[in-house]
Order: structure tokens, then C-alpha cells, then sequence
């Protein structure tokens, strides 16, 4: 009994000293060396960190593609040897699942196309939106099957896919880490969508961390979806943060499913980092995928 106790107090008073050092340190200028995802960043997610040090950033890791910057960034990213990895449109909170928002939607999509193939890049996104009372999943659907086919025509001349990105509904922590009303939270009904729109110029955006919210099973979803994925996001649940041990996602597991699938093209890191050192943050995330 008295070593039993004892046992268990030392157990105890281990506790505290493992969870301090749970969190993994990215190696001490770490560049991406297997080259087999092609990763990008987010970079709102690296806010307020001047775009021009996080192109510098990303170059002197080795990520090859940038999004989520203004426009007007563009041409340094690219004179620094980045893709525009995906080009912005017109955001998740009016989408093209109210027809009242048709018309600006449809707007903003031929302008991302115009400036993706501007910019020699190949992706722009699109959500679902909001739920409008009145307007169920169903009719939402089709609403959004009917913008997206007045547009998908051209994203098919010029090389482009759109990309339509589920997000979680469930988290309303955050503006940002969860999006609570947003129609097109659900996998089968993003999917159902793409398929009825039936163009391989429109695929999904998987984001691991919100489909791991809202659905879970990763990497069974990567395997059955693989032919209608276009792009994919990472960050860490719960918290939207680094790609670290304090998180559930076994990421290199997750990027090895991904290159089994075949697939070719970005995964960019969206974590809103908590470390103090965010550039430390990026190459540790850079370092997680680099499989």
C-alpha cells in the first residue's frame, strides 16, 4: 500500500511537468526539404505582421504559394517566387444561397478570375453564406447551383477552379474560428452541391480544422472525396491554433492520406498563431506538414 502510494503521488506530480512541455518547438530554422505537399499560408491569419515580412517569411521556409493578402501584394509575391495560391471573391457571410446576393456574387467571381489569371494563379473561392429566414437547405442548394453555373463556364476557359470552402458552424468563440449560421456547414450538402453544378472547374475547399468540428473522420472524408477536392486549410482544434501537440489533428498522418490520394495541389496553413514568435509558429507548422 505504501508503495502504491507512493506510485501514485509521483504520477501525479508528473502531471504538471508533462503539460508544460507538451507543446513542440519548431526546429531551429527548419526548411521545407521533401517537397511533396505543396504548402501556402493565409495571411490574415498572420495579422499584424506586415504582408512584405511574411512574403520574406514564407520564401526563407520554403512554402511556395500565398493567399488571403490584398491584391496590391500580388506582384511581390510573385516577384519573390510565390503562387497566388487562391484568390479572394465575395466572402461567407452573403453567398449566393439568398438570390438577392446572386448579382454581387456573380460580380465578384468574374473579378477573382480576372485576377487570378492575371496573377497566373488557378484557384478562387466561394462559400455558401448565411442563413436567410425562409430560405432552407434545399432551395439554398439550388440557389447556389444556379450563381455558380453563370460562372463556371468561364472559370473553365481560363483554367480556373472555384473553390467552395464548408465551414464549421459550431464554434462561436471567435469571428474567425467558427461561423455559427453559415449554410454550408454539412460535407454531403457542399458535395451534393458540386455535383449538380457538374463541372470539374468547381471543387471543394477542404478545411481540415472545420471539418473536424463539424464532421470528424478526416482522413475516410479525404479518401472518398479526393475527386472533388481543390485546395485544403489547416489549423490546429480546439482553438484554431498552431499544428502543435496541445491539439487533437494528427497532421502528418492527415498529409500523408493527402498525397495517397494524389492530389497535387496547395495546403495552406490558416492557424492564428498563439505563440509568441510567429514566424517560429510557421516554420513549426511548415516542418509538421513537410512529409
Amino acid at each position: 500500500m505504501i508503495k502504491a502510494s507512493a506510485v501514485a503521488a509521483l504520477a501525479t506530480a508528473a502531471v504538471p511537468a508533462r503539460a508544460q512541455t507538451s507543446r513542440k518547438a519548431a526546429t531551429p530554422g527548419y526548411r521545407i526539404s521533401n517537397k511533396r505537399i505543396r504548402q501556402s499560408i493565409m495571411g490574415w491569419t498572420f495579422n499584424p505582421m506586415p504582408t512584405e515580412e511574411l512574403i520574406a517569411t514564407c520564401v526563407d521556409i520554403g512554402l511556395t504559394g500565398i493567399e488571403g493578402i490584398s491584391r496590391q501584394f500580388y506582384p511581390a509575391a510573385r516577384k519573390a517566387g510565390l503562387e497566388i495560391s487562391l484568390v479572394g471573391s465575395h466572402g461567407f457571410a452573403k453567398g449566393p444561397n439568398d438570390p438577392a446576393n446572386h448579382a454581387m456574387c456573380i460580380e465578384k467571381l468574374i473579378d477573382g478570375i480576372a485576377a487570378a489569371k492575371q496573377f497566373g494563379a488557378k484557384r478562387v473561392i466561394t462559400f455558401v453564406g448565411m442563413e436567410t429566414p425562409g430560405i432552407d437547405r434545399d432551395q439554398a442548394r439550388a440557389n447556389c447551383v444556379k450563381a455558380w453555373k453563370q460562372v463556371v463556364g468561364r472559370a473553365e476557359k481560363n483554367g480556373i477552379t472555384i473553390c467552395l470552402e464548408h465551414l464549421n458552424s459550431v464554434d462561436d468563440s471567435h469571428p474567425m474560428k467558427g461561423h455559427p449560421g453559415y449554410q454550408g456547414d454539412d460535407l454531403n450538402f457542399c458535395i451534393e452541391a458540386i455535383k449538380q453544378v457538374g463541372s470539374p472547374s468547381l471543387k471543394l475547399l477542404f478545411d481540415i480544422y472545420h471539418v473536424q468540428i463539424m464532421h470528424g473522420d478526416i482522413i475516410r472524408n479525404i479518401r472518398n472525396l479526393k475527386e472533388y477536392i481543390g485546395h485544403y486549410h489547416t489549423a490546429g482544434n480546439p482553438g484554431r491554433g498552431e499544428l502543435d501537440d496541445t491539439q487533437e489533428i494528427n497532421y502528418p498522418a492527415v498529409m500523408r492520406a493527402i498525397l495517397a490520394t494524389g492530389f497535387d495541389g496547395f495546403v495552406a496553413q490558416e492557424f492564428i498563431p498563439n505563440w509568441d514568435d510567429k514566424e517560429a509558429a510557421l516554420r513549426h507548422a511548415a516542418e509538421v506538414c513537410d512529409v
